[in-house]
């Protein structure tokens, strides 16, 4: 109960430290904002925009800058639809168009039946403009949805993902060409000077004014490696560890803690978001790795009912390597996967 009452001295707002919060006065990644508003601005004038492609780094904006850009294109119009596809957990064509209806309808979608080209038709209904983002779009099981997205002409398309390439891979030359002409935005990994102001705008909606100093964000945003998410998380568990001891102010003691379970405490997260298919993968790379990519596919087709292709599970293993839950050793023939060092074991 103590530690209970304690919190409301260190935190005002926890939900500010959530990977889903996007803050109002957002002002990182400027240049990139910039570019990805002057390639969609068209869409307000109910003429064709170009297609976006955000790739770029764990960590590094993606999301909250697609996020902020839709914010500011509403503000500029009445007459806009947004719909945001998370393809962690809509990763089929149907999926992915389901939510973008119910969103644009604002609610529950009832077809005759679960074909997705009678979603694709009441997508042609829309009159306003709209623009969708796939977040995460390396994790679609048919990313020609993309294609059939870019052929309305009311709509714009924002895509994310780690690296086009992961996308890409295994479409028709056709649908890649197409998809090629997106505009390309990239997103390097932050600097600590940039990760700095980013921590203090969290501390500043989400915690008691004062409670840290400016020189212990700044160990922070070192420590993060360029990885927002990660720097994020160090700022929370800091705070957490501050309500925890009953302190009044946060430490450095206390930053130093959380510091060194951050990058822990993201893997276990992301691990939960884990798709069957993925989650076997990586259950059998902790029970018998190091493996290579042939090895995993075989040891996954034993214990599939439905086991995916040897591409989608090649891309699965690339993807849990880019969310440091897996680490490659060796070069093309010769790599091998295993779990990153003090990984989260399978539960």
């Amino acid at each position: 109960m103590l530690r209970r009452s304690h919190r409301g001295a260190i935190f005002t707002n926890a939900a500010v430290f959530s990977a889903d919060w996007v803050p109002a006065d957002f002002h990182s990644r400027d240049g990139e904002l910039d570019t990805m508003a002057t390639a969609l601005e068209p869409i307000l004038e109910h003429e064709p925009a170009s297609g976006l492609f955000l790739s770029g780094p764990t960590g590094t904006g993606k999301t909250s800058s697609s996020q902020h850009l839709l914010g500011r294109l509403q503000g500029h119009t009445g007459e806009l639809h947004t719909a945001t596809v998370n393809c962690w957990s809509n990763h089929s064509r149907y999926r992915v168009l389901y939510r973008i209806v119910e969103e644009i309808k604002g609610r529950a979608v009832t077809t005759h039946d679960h074909a997705a080209s009678a979603l694709q038709d009441t997508l042609r209904t829309v009159d306003a403009p709209t623009v969708v983002v796939l977040d995460e779009a390396d994790q679609l099981d048919e990313p020609e949805v993309i294609y059939d997205l870019y052929e309305e002409p009311s709509l714009a398309v924002v895509v994310t993902a780690n690296t086009k390439s992961d996308v890409l891979v295994g479409l028709d030359e056709r649908i890649q060409s197409r998809l090629r002409t997106f505009i390309d935005v990239e997103f390097d990994p932050y600097t600590a000077g940039e990760l700095t102001p980013i921590l203090e705008q969290r501390a500043r909606h989400g915690l008691q004014p004062g409670v840290i100093e400016t020189d212990l964000l700044g160990d922070i945003a070192r420590a993060a490696n360029g990885n927002a998410r990660d720097a994020i998380a160090a700022l929370e568990g800091a705070a957490q560890q501050a309500v925890e001891d009953g302190a009044e102010r946060i430490e450095s003691d206390h930053v130093t803690t959380a510091v060194a379970s951050a990058s822990q405490d993201v893997r276990k997260e992301t691990l939960k978001r884990l798709n069957d298919h993925q989650r076997e993968i990586y259950e059998l790379v902790a029970a018998a790795g190091p493996l290579s990519p042939r090895a995993i596919y075989a040891h996954y087709r034993e214990q599939m009912a439905d086991p995916r292709s040897q591409r989608t599970v090649r891309k699965y293993v690339r993807k849990l390597a880019q969310y440091d839950l897996l680490t490659a050793t060796g070069a093309a023939q010769s790599r091998k996967y295993q779990l990153v060092e003090d990984a989260p074991q399978p539960e």
